[in-house]
């Protein structure tokens, strides 16, 4: 178990079988899917899509003025948790963008980061990983690949990836 998996033990069980009836009724060529849930968008598209013959579209992630991720979640957090999860998404865009232009030239310590964003922005971080993007393994940057995160801030959980 990998990623949101690990930690929410029989969701994606749940999110297949609701989709699986969703498709099994609907008879439909496409089914788009927003690509910030990416572990989500995955197994429905690698699973359900080969079974029905359908294609999972993949939607880009929106995200506001202050880049943080679109979610109706954002509606739970208070003021001074917004301004935290938009430092926390601005880093990580901003490292995400340092590495894919290949600016960076010490190893990434996704340890001592996270570590960081748990003290600095007192939450709680699962998991922060680079992972490919097509079977979501852990990467050795040799192919494309996103950086994800998940993490609690005052009980509300927030998941991104860049």
């Amino acid at each position: 178990l990998i990623l949101c998996a690990k930690f929410r033990v029989g969701h994606f069980e749940g999110v297949l079988n609701v989709m699986n009836r969703l498709l099994s009724l609907i008879k439909s060529k496409y089914v788009f899917m927003g690509e910030k849930d990416f572990q989500q968008y995955l197994l429905v598209r690698n699973i359900l899509g080969k079974k029905y013959k359908i294609n999972i579209v993949g939607c880009p992630i929106i995200r506001d003025k202050n880049k943080i991720a679109l979610s109706t979640r954002n509606k739970l957090l208070n003021k001074t948790s917004v301004k935290k999860v938009s430092k926390i998404a601005k880093k990580l865009l901003t490292l995400k963008k340092n590495l894919d232009l290949k600016k960076l030239k010490i190893p990434i310590n996704l340890l001592k980061i996270k570590i960081d964003f748990e003290k600095k922005y007192n939450i709680k971080v699962d998991y922060l990983e680079f992972r490919d993007e097509i079977n979501l393994k852990l990467n050795s940057f040799n192919s494309k690949y996103r950086l994800f995160i998940a993490y609690n801030i005052k009980n509300i959980r927030l998941i991104d990836n860049f």
